[in-house]
């Protein structure tokens, strides 16, 4: 009879006694007690996939008449209410349970069961309508759960990270246009090099988000792909033919993307090498921005005793010891969450590698890292853009001095004067302490007039051979 405080649910292994205002069942309640492993559970995105998933599953069946219309819309209804994040407290299995992920397919039926069974009138834990029977119908854990997967990803990554990803682009294209005219001392292999402009570096970082959106965007045919209508193995037992394309086409309609069948149900069930795609996509993104990141710091170490070229925003105080000290906390975060994605992709990457036979047993596992990943860089990206990119000045008398300043100034007079006697100016002056332009006019390899047409350090910054058109 259970007490005031639990219910008694029933499974295929008998009795359960369950929270009393608990949606879950039998089997979700197992879980609870078998995998008390991390305390991590799937969050909003995997959830709402479940809640879509299973509604368009429930909308194929009553189409193809395996479901009564009664029972498809109270099951639908359900599924609303969970797309809708109005059960998420309902979905406690930790993500690291069974392989194939079916307590969290089971939480799911049982959920929407439960709560079907409610809106029709009848007693939770009635099973009037039935997590196995009815809202399962035609289905495994086996497709369910890789369906849900990539329902998730693709949402999250064009919902989320695309946008956060074209927010971070923006700025960063602002910043190139503002900067332009800044003429500043290159850099390679963190030693003076010749002339840039600070808005030529900043076009950089632009095109490296850029092309992270396009690399992303590139995974898309293969994410589309869904396995559900494979059921255990992939061969589609006990599912209706007609099903996997319908139910495919309502999770398209549902999430405004194009989803379909996947091409091959083995392949989609067995092995996760598009989830595992998706993540190298991520990989390199986090890479651009930890890149990024890292330029920055650089570039406004100091502020007095460091490179100093930019002036960073002053977030929040950088020392609880030393007064007046600001730190690059923002593009900090950025790099923590590049190492966080590292780690994430070794673990992706060797549970997709890891499928023995016809299934892959490593499926919550790629789906909690692959989520959490795509969380990070689109939080990040989002902070990065508008509490550090977008609050970026240039110093620009610092950059004009130290160009000035510059021994690789001296590379533009080997076409003049030749490799080795422009090598000489550039030591003379750096031991004497004086610039490129006094050395080569005091040694007579160039007069005031032609220092000014080859040294001239925003010409430096464009293709061209300084000092041709006054010879």
């Amino acid at each position: 009879m259970g007490d005031q405080e639990h219910r008694i649910e029933h499974d295929s292994l008998g009795e359960m006694e369950v929270p009393i205002d608990a949606y879950w069942g039998a089997q979700t309640q197992r879980a609870i007690e078998n995998f008390p492993i991390s305390s991590v559970t799937f969050g909003r995105r995997f959830v709402r996939a479940l809640g879509v998933v299973k509604k368009s599953a429930a909308r194929a069946n009553q189409e193809l008449g395996h479901l009564d219309d009664e029972t498809a819309e109270h099951i639908i209804r359900a599924a609303d209410e969970v797309i809708a994040g109005e059960h998420d407290d309902q979905f406690p299995v930790d993500v690291f349970q069974t392989g194939s992920g079916t307590s969290s397919n089971m939480n799911a039926n049982e959920v929407i069961a439960n709560r079907a069974t409610e809106l029709s009138g009848g007693t939770i834990g009635s099973r009037d309508i039935h997590p196995n029977d009815h809202v399962n119908f035609g289905q495994s854990s086996n497709d369910i759960i890789p369906t849900a997967m990539h329902v998730a990803v693709l949402e999250a990554i064009e919902g989320d990270l695309v946008p956060a990803l074209e927010t971070l682009e923006n700025e960063l294209t602002a910043k190139a246009e503002a900067f332009d005219d800044v003429v500043k001392t290159g850099r390679t292999h963190l030693q003076d090099a010749t002339p840039v402009r600070l808005g030529q570096e900043f076009g950089g970082y632009r095109t490296q988000i850029e092309k992270g959106i396009e690399r992303l965007e590139d995974t898309t045919p293969r994410l589309a792909e869904l396995a559900l209508g494979g059921t255990a193995v992939g061969t589609g037992l006990n599912t209706d033919p007609e099903f996997p394309p319908l139910a495919a086409e309502y999770i398209a309609e549902e999430t405004g993307l194009s989803f379909r069948e996947a091409d091959n149900h083995f392949e989609a069930q067995a092995a996760h090498d598009a989830m595992s795609e998706a993540h190298g996509a991520l990989r390199v993104v986090a890479g651009s921005l930890n890149k990024i990141a890292n330029d920055l710091r650089l570039l406004a170490s100091g502020p007095r005793n460091g490179l100093g070229e930019i002036d960073q925003p002053e977030n929040q105080p950088g020392s609880s010891i030393m007064p007046g000290k600001i730190n690059p906390v923002v593009a900090e975060a950025v790099n923590q969450v590049h190492k966080q994605v590292l780690g994430n992709d070794a673990a992706v990457s060797a549970s997709a590698a890891d499928g023995q036979i016809d299934l892959n047993l490593y499926k919550p596992v790629i789906a909690h890292n692959v989520l959490q990943s795509i969380e990070l860089l689109a939080n990040a990206s989002s902070v990065f853009a508008e509490r550090f990119i977008a609050r970026l000045e240039a110093n620009r008398d610092d950059c004009e001095r130290q160009v000035d300043r510059s021994m690789a100034l001296a590379t533009a007079l080997n076409p003049s004067i030749g490799y080795d006697a422009a090598a000489e100016i550039g030591k003379t002056a750096l031991k004497e302490g004086k610039t490129v332009r006094e050395v080569a006019i005091e040694k007579g390899h160039l007069t005031e007039d032609e220092a000014d047409a080859v040294l001239d350090p925003e010409k430096m910054t464009e293709v061209g051979i300084l000092g041709e058109e006054s010879e």
